[in-house]
């Protein structure tokens, strides 16, 4: 599914780092070379593998985060090594097969890791973790890595609680908020100037920047970056609804509007249902072939998504309709929300007004934590 981006008038186009080749060409010539993407590293009209085999650069391999290197795998879902199709390079997957560190056999396989993908700004999006640990590997073996920047589709704005480190997990890594609004780019240089990875080792990385971006950029995205993340709307709604996947609602995996509905078989009062089904991308979704009634939220403004942020409200409008108790979160809920906090004070009956005061100071150390790592203007 394609997004349809359209620039505002006089509005320069955003060039993302990978089409700046006479900034990272030269870093790359006589060099092993493994690229770290899947199908959101696109330049131009082109594949970045395939831009640097028309340009005999010698890519010995690449390396596949979660979804895959064509990016149409479930979330979570062990992803096996094969060969590319197109180019023969093989394809090492990095998500379910070796813990998200390569062995040193792999990295002493290239002289240079050039990481190219489309990230969407959360702390549950995995894809800095992955960039996390191959800086991690990288700065272990010695090896250099290249980091082709992309705008954050939800760079505009930083909310929702810190990390609380004992919560650490596959969908949290790092003492950020869930929305932090930095681009890879910027989180790479973060990781190293705050001295993020294990021992303390820096890795050795260059990152090219997009032009023509700030963080107040709407950028609309040319692709999209997970099978469940179909359009501008659900990356938008994506980092408050993403918080259902720690309860017993549907958030709409097995339809096709995933993170725009949230819903369930006893969800009362609700005349707008649906019916999750086996898709590509959702083999085996929540209520498979249950209907589920709730709340559709594709009606909402854009705008008025960008205003509210990092949005409480919907998880706890279900909370208070199933009246379930305790029973309607998951032990994943932490690990997706970073603190032990909301659960209780949603159970308490607080308002979301009143918990995100709680985050608030944390939000605003951090926005000036990062501030030395940013590249483009707030």
């Amino acid at each position: 599914m394609v997004y349809q981006p359209h620039a505002k008038p006089n509005q320069k186009k955003v060039k993302v780092g990978a089409e700046q080749t006479d900034r990272y060409f030269p870093l790359l010539q006589g060099k092993r070379i493994a690229v770290l993407s899947n199908q959101t590293g696109i330049v131009g009209k082109e594949h970045l593998v395939d831009l640097l085999k028309r340009n005999h650069f010698n890519i010995v391999g690449i390396f596949s985060p979660e979804h895959g290197f064509r990016g149409t795998a479930d979330a979570g879902e062990h992803v096996a090594n094969s060969i590319d199709e197109k180019t023969g390079i093989p394809i090492w997957s990095l998500y379910g097969a070796e813990s998200g560190k390569p062995s040193a056999e792999k990295m002493n396989l290239f002289d240079v890791l050039v990481f190219d993908l489309q990230d969407v700004g959360t702390r549950f999006y995995t894809y800095y973790i992955t960039m996390a640990r191959m800086m991690d590997a990288c700065a272990a073996s010695g090896k250099k890595m290249i980091v082709l920047d992309r705008p954050n589709p939800n760079g505009f704005y930083v909310d929702g609680p810190l990390l609380d480190m004992k919560f650490k997990s596959g969908v949290g890594w790092l003492p950020i908020p869930v929305v932090h609004g930095m681009t890879l780019g910027e989180m790479a240089l973060m990781i190293n100037g705050e001295k993020w990875l294990p021992d303390g080792r820096i890795c050795d990385m260059t990152v090219v920047p997009c032009k023509n971006y700030t963080h107040q950029t709407l950028y609309e995205l040319p692709i999209a970056p997970s099978p469940n993340l179909p359009n501008m709307h659900a990356i938008y709604l994506y980092p408050s609804t993403c918080l259902f996947e720690g309860t017993v609602m549907s958030l709409g995996r097995g339809t096709s509007f995933p993170f725009q509905v949230y819903g369930h078989p006893n969800y009362k009062g609700s005349a707008f249902c649906f019916i999750p089904r086996s898709v590509p991308g959702a083999k085996n979704p929540s209520f498979l072939n249950q209907k589920c009634c709730g709340v559709d939220l594709r009606n909402i403004p854009d705008e008025q998504i960008r205003k509210n942020g990092f949005d409480l409200s919907y998880v706890i409008d279900a909370y208070n309709n199933l009246q379930i108790g305790e029973s309607f979160f998951t032990p994943f809920f932490e690990k997706l929300v970073g603190v032990d906090y909301v659960r209780k004070d949603i159970m308490a009956g607080k308002s979301a007004e009143e918990i995100k005061m709680k985050w608030f100071d944390d939000v605003q150390k951090f926005k000036e934590q990062r501030k030395p790592y940013l590249l483009y203007k707030e």
